[in-house]
């Protein structure tokens, strides 16, 4: 049974992301789903490393409020993660259409960038972040294949544009870090802050 499905979660995911599911399912966790709104812009003077962990960081407690709220004995931690996308310190949003998404290809195109995911968890008392930077090559796009993939509707919400795990994952040339980091999740990561005794929580 699928780790959202449990009537008995331990944790509480902080995320709608299909992905995040999927990678917290692979490990064998029990989670519940909890989705906080969250606005996510960057701040003036933040660099890029800050801005992922506080959004991650703010999800978090922002899932543990919202559970608190509903349930005032709720004591579960509660998850959250954020990815972003790096080329030249420059942030990678989600595109906003596809002007913006060809500018964002373009900057991509035949070079390296950086993947940025930051993962928290926290519970009432106690909150821990870790951010997984992950290096990733692109091969040179032509036109076609920027126009092409497009059409597809992945890039749409995806940060930076792409999706390694779909069909983004054919202009990916190398990498060097973490896979499922770039995916959205660290599993290694999220595996070791989940099981610090202050959460004690194991898959196991």
């Amino acid at each position: 049974m699928s780790g959202q499905f449990q009537s008995q979660p331990s944790f509480y995911l902080a995320s709608s992301s299909p992905r995040r599911k999927e990678l917290l399912i692979q490990l064998g966790y029990q989670f519940g789903i909890v989705v906080p709104d969250i606005e996510e812009q960057q701040q003036s003077n933040e660099t890029a490393p800050d801005y992922v962990a506080r959004l991650s960081c703010q999800k978090a407690q922002a899932g543990v409020a919202m559970l608190a709220k509903q349930t005032p004995s709720f004591s579960l931690p509660v998850l959250g993660s954020d990815t972003i996308v790096v080329v030249d310190d420059h942030v990678l949003e989600k595109p906003n259409d596809f002007s913006h998404f060809c500018h964002m290809m373009a900057l991509l195109s035949g070079r390296k960038h950086q993947v940025m995911t930051a993962v928290t968890v926290a519970n009432a008392i106690h909150s821990q972040t870790r951010t997984v930077v992950t290096d990733v090559w692109f091969k040179a796009l032509t036109e076609h294949e920027i126009i092409s993939y497009w059409n597809t509707g992945e890039p749409c919400d995806k940060a930076g544009g792409y999706g390694i795990q779909g069909i983004g994952g054919r202009f990916v040339s190398r990498i060097e870090g973490s896979f499922h980091a770039v995916m959205g999740l660290p599993l290694l990561e999220s595996d070791e802050l989940l099981s610090l005794p202050e959460f004690g929580i194991s898959s196991f």
